[in-house]
């Protein structure tokens, strides 16, 4: 993997944990205070399957 690819895992695992950590859980998960939160750990996750993608697509160009 990519170093690049690394420092993004690395960061999006980091963004999920923390939107984990900050969310109010006696408010409900679906909650005003927690849609923020909620954002965050969806682009996270998105971002985690996009570095999936380009590390794959990136090794299917190097057998090229």
């Amino acid at each position: 993997m990519h170093l690049y690819y690394k420092i993004f895992l690395a960061l999006f695992v980091i963004f999920i944990g923390f939107n984990i950590y900050s969310m109010d859980w006696d408010l409900g998960l679906w909650h005003e205070e927690n849609a923020k939160f909620i954002l965050s750990f969806a682009a996270a996750v998105i971002g985690i399957l996009g570095v999936f993608v380009f590390h794959t697509m990136s090794k299917f160009a190097a057998k090229k």
